[in-house]
């Protein structure tokens, strides 16, 4: 599918002369990093949610999800991703407060802040990172599920 697209697009140009006498070693050099350019999100499916967690969530529940120690949980292998699932884009976006239990520890010591400036599908994002690096389950969550537990909690 890559290589068919990206031929029409190296036919369109061709077409107006831009492209059209380049060797042919640099067509396929072209065609290559066209493609990968216009593609990227295929093979790195993940990657703008592991952008956002880094930058949203990393300083308190660590790069690798490990969290810190007996004041933050860890996400990583976390039964608290998989219990309450149909609770995690509320999380996100409202924050915390409270006693949680993760793995069977209680944390109470810090309230984990609201990101309501994130939008429904970073939040979705930042989820999806966070099921497919640490979570037992790896399930994908679908944005219209994002969408619809953020409707119930606001």
């Amino acid at each position: 599918m890559k290589v068919f697209i990206s031929l029409i697009f190296m036919r369109a140009l061709a077409g107006r002369g831009e492209v059209f006498f380049l060797p042919v070693w640099r067509w396929t050099t072209f065609i290559l990093i066209v493609s990968s350019a216009l593609f990227s999100c295929e093979s790195q499916t993940f990657k703008q949610g592991k952008i956002l967690y880094e930058v949203n969530c990393a300083n308190c529940h660590g790069l690798k999800g490990e969290g810190l120690g007996a004041l933050i949980p860890p996400l990583a292998q976390s039964d608290y991703l998989t219990l309450r699932r149909s609770e995690l884009a509320c999380t996100v976006r409202k924050g915390m407060t409270g006693e949680v239990v993760v793995n069977g520890k209680k944390y109470n010591a810090n309230a984990m802040p609201a990101n309501d400036k994130l939008t429904d599908f970073e939040i979705a994002n930042i989820l999806n990172y966070v099921n497919n690096a640490w979570s037992a389950d790896k399930k994908f969550i679908p944005l219209d599920d994002v969408r619809e537990q953020l409707k119930k909690c606001e």
